[in-house]
């Protein structure tokens, strides 16, 4: 019987500590993988947002581990072009600008310009207000989408092991 209680403690803590969007998109060792890896990231996403500009209008951003390395990766959109655009998480310099032409990435970046063509609000004024009303908070996904008809961005945030998602509007 101890055992049992003890096992439904650990299952009954961890769906109220997890929040559910990250539980949904990421497995626990991926998520501590990212948060110890975004110990090294010397750049903010919004400033990633900035870098990403001479490549289009950015449409989402998001840390992300690649083969085990911390990339910062932001679709921009230029025209009816797509772009995937990873910026230096330690100089906040494009490292590299890749168009995007099919599969989910073209799906999806279409998406989030069709939910960006009806933002007032910029991604980067977003994240920036998401970590403005999370104090200690860094922003590691902004994900725009239109939900019932308005733009609202979903902002992944980490303060240590803490995950959180926040939607912030846009319009």
């Amino acid at each position: 019987m101890k055992t049992m209680t003890v096992t439904l403690a650990l299952i009954v803590a961890s769906i109220f500590t997890v929040p559910t969007g990250w539980a949904q998109q990421h497995g626990d060792k991926e998520h501590a993988e990212l948060a110890k890896a975004l110990k090294d990231a010397k750049v903010s996403l919004q400033s990633g947002l900035t870098a990403s500009t001479k490549e289009g209008k950015p449409i989402s951003a998001k840390y992300e581990l690649d083969d085990g390395k911390l990339q910062l990766s932001v679709y921009t959109m230029k025209g009816d072009k797509f772009s995937e655009v990873i910026v230096d998480h330690k100089t906040g310099k494009v490292a590299k600008a890749e168009p995007i032409t099919q599969g989910d990435d073209l799906e999806h970046a279409k998406a989030q310009s069709e939910a960006m063509a009806k933002a007032k609000r910029s991604l980067d004024a977003a994240a920036s207000a998401a970590v403005k009303e999370n104090k200690g908070y860094r922003v590691v996904s902004i994900m725009p989408a239109l939900k019932d008809g308005h733009p609202v961005a979903d902002v992944m945030l980490v303060k240590g092991t803490e995950w959180k998602t926040v939607a912030e509007k846009l319009d």
